[in-house]
């Protein structure tokens, strides 16, 4: 009896710990939501530390330079994000018709190779305008258009000009930016990777970088950029790889001092009984998209990405069965299972310091250190095999938490926790793309795990 009582105790411990660091919602937090702002309450009980909202260009400024028009961000929202410590990350993107000789909303901006300050600098005028404008309303990160990756004739397709028109568009939103308001930061623009990998073209970024580096007044302007942007879904492994990549990409070019953002990653769900999409690709529950927010996160943190955010809250006035991201059901507003699990996730690893990953052919583990000491291991099947991982426990202080943010004691035997985990998520079309529910096991010593094989005991290494 006794011992149950100290149990209980280290748990309600545990748990205060937990509750204690989803009330930290200070702006360094890392966990973001795109377009928070529908249901602020919401937002803020999900305890994100920054939201992504579009600054529409067309909108501000529709029929000329001389206009103003602010309440497509309403000044609400703003107040809302800050009375919560809610960073807003602004979305610069949609030229006017009036601001181009292309097409309104993709067209490269009227006078984009005049001076930055140049009055017939369109682009130029708008951005230092939008710096200067809300810099006293909290908004000084300003994302530099989006997907810019995508060709003509593509879904998604938002950005008319070439690689050098856009270097130019950022090249003069940083003078302009910083000009008004010199705290203010630049982010590139979140690309796809996947529509220059299936074209057998080199990566966007990439060859962005290679132009920002000839540049001969880049070195004494920062280079003209502060974060790099990434969106990531459906596929929770390519999160470790592309962050790694633009990494390897940023030390090549001697940038290591640059900051990698994911601005978007999810799986949108089609068998949702509120919501059944028909999608002749990545078919998946509303329990697949909470485990793939798990993997994801916990990905994103073994790769160092500085932040991630969760595209989005809410799909707002979509038409039936459409496609839907939302951790909130377009159906009727309510959460769903990933709308929990990201819950749980920012209150969870608010205090991770250090994350590292160890992968077999069929498991996947990232351990992660958080500022107490303590220790959180993540780790789910890769394949459509089941697998099974015994985890040496130092004593009894270790606790499961499960997707929906329940604690749970961990019963081990001589000391091993011995844990079976669910098949990856696999379909004949794409293959293995999201794995098996991971288990998320904390403990206040050390973890050491180990994979059962048919051959035997393997041993997982995790290494920076």
């Amino acid at each position: 009896m006794k011992r149950r009582i100290v149990l209980l105790s280290l748990l309600l411990l545990f748990i205060s710990s937990i509750g204690q660091a989803q009330q930290d919602f200070s702006p360094a937090n890392r966990f973001g939501i795109v377009e928070g702002f529908w249901f602020p309450d919401v937002t803020c009980d999900l305890g994100v530390g920054w939201e992504r909202i579009i600054f529409d260009w067309a909108q501000h400024q529709p029929t000329g330079p001389e206009d103003w028009h602010t309440l497509n961000v309403d000044d609400r929202w703003l107040k809302a994000a800050s009375a919560c410590n809610r960073e807003v990350v602004a979305l610069l993107k949609t030229t006017p018709a009036w601001a181009t000789d292309g097409t309104p909303g993709p067209g490269v901006p009227r006078g984009l190779y005049l001076p930055y300050d140049d009055p017939g600098n369109t682009w130029g005028q708008f951005v230092s305008k939008t710096a200067a404008y809300y810099a006293s309303r909290g908004v000084s990160r300003f994302i530099i258009w989006n997907e810019p990756d995508i060709d003509p004739e593509t879904y998604g397709f938002e950005y008319e000009g070439d690689l050098e028109d856009y270097f130019r568009m950022v090249k003069v939103a940083y003078l302009a930016a910083r000009s008004a308001n010199p705290a203010a930061r630049i982010h590139l623009a979140g690309t796809t990777y996947w529509h220059d990998v299936n074209e057998g073209r080199t990566p966007y970024i990439e060859r962005l970088l290679d132009r920002i580096m000839q540049d001969p007044d880049a070195a004494a302007n920062n280079y003209y950029f502060d974060v790099v942007s990434l969106h990531v879904y459906f596929r929770s492994e390519t999160v470790y790889d592309l962050v790694q990549r633009v990494q390897r990409s940023l030390d090549e070019h001697g940038l290591q001092n640059k900051a990698i953002w994911i601005n978007e990653t999810n799986a949108a769900p089609t068998d949702d009984p509120n919501w059944p999409v028909d999608r002749p690709v990545y078919d998946l529950d509303l329990s697949h998209q909470a485990s793939y927010l798990v993997q994801a996160v916990a990905l994103a943190l073994a790769a160092d990405a500085e932040r991630i955010a969760v595209y989005k809250l809410y799909d707002q006035d979509l038409p039936p069965n459409a496609e839907s991201f939302g951790i909130l059901s377009p159906a009727n507003a309510q959460s769903r299972p990933a709308y929990e699990t990201y819950h749980m996730l920012v209150g969870q690893f608010a205090d991770v310091t250090n994350a590292t990953m160890a992968q077999t052919e069929t498991l996947t583990g990232v351990l992660l250190q958080h500022e107490n000491g303590r220790q959180t291991l993540v780790a789910w099947a890769r394949t459509e095999a089941h697998a099974t991982v015994n985890i040496q426990l130092d004593d009894d202080k270790a606790y499961r938490t499960t997707l929906q943010g329940e604690f749970l004691i961990v019963p081990t035997q001589d000391g091993v926790y011995s844990v079976p985990l669910d098949a990856a998520h696999c379909t004949d079309v794409d293959g293995c793309f999201i794995g098996g529910e991971p288990l998320i096991l904390t403990a206040y010593g050390p973890i050491m795990i180990t994979e059962q094989t048919p051959d035997g005991v393997t041993p997982l290494e995790f290494a920076d």
